[in-house]
């Protein structure tokens, strides 16, 4: 940021992006980093092996169950969980260092590991995201094609649970018209980079001083 007469540097900022399963998230997020500078996309280190077409360090870094164990012990996880048998997990260092450079970055998480990040970033922004209507859900997840009606129901089942912690979330966009979402999540990351706690205590301190505001 500039204001013509001093530079103001912040610090970077993580944005959790979290949701019931046919939400959204992919397609929120892929205009969002599109349309604003220094933000990216947190990529996650995972023990599965990868699908076709994912590209190790672009998709996740795909790593054994003993390197993930290593780094679990050392404390290089800002989160971590199982899910489907596989561990995932974000890493502490990639976020110290975006934080520091005052690069932003955008993590699809589920509410679990969103509650860790919370708890170790207290000034990470939260963001839910939600379909228009149950009715919505259940034709996303239905629209896939792909699982049958027992698995539906157990997906619909979960979703609804991950929705009752949207009560502990800074933000809620429901995405019923999706460039009016992709809209709301840049008002939300316009606005929170505008935040005064931002700012770091130099740049704040240069800021004053350069209208005689520090004595």
């Amino acid at each position: 940021m500039s204001t013509g007469g001093v530079e103001m540097g912040r610090n970077g900022c993580l944005f959790i992006v979290s949701g019931p399963s046919g939400a959204g998230k992919t397609s929120i997020a892929a205009p969002v980093l599109a349309a604003l500078d220094r933000i990216s996309m947190s990529v996650s280190l995972t023990t599965r092996m990868p699908r076709t077409g994912e590209v190790d360090g672009v998709d996740y870094h795909f790593i054994t169950e003993d390197d993930f164990d290593r780094r679990a012990a050392a404390g290089e996880f800002a989160e971590w969980a199982r899910v489907h048998g596989f561990r995932y997990g974000t890493s502490k260092i990639a976020i110290d260092r975006a934080i520091t450079d005052g690069r932003d970055l955008l993590l699809d998480i589920d509410v679990q590991g969103a509650e860790q990040l919370k708890r170790a970033y207290p000034d990470a922004v939260s963001v839910f995201l939600l379909p228009p209507s149950r009715a919505h859900l259940e034709a996303r997840l239905r629209g896939r094609g792909t699982d049958d009606e027992r698995t539906v129901g157990r997906r619909l089942e979960a979703a609804c649970r991950e929705i009752a912690a949207l009560v502990s979330y800074d933000y809620v966009i429901v995405n019923a018209y999706l460039p009016a979402a992709v809209e709301q999540f840049l008002t939300i990351v316009r606005a929170e980079r505008c935040k005064v706690v931002r700012l770091r205590r130099d740049d704040r301190q240069r800021l004053l001083a350069e209208f005689g505001a520090d004595r």
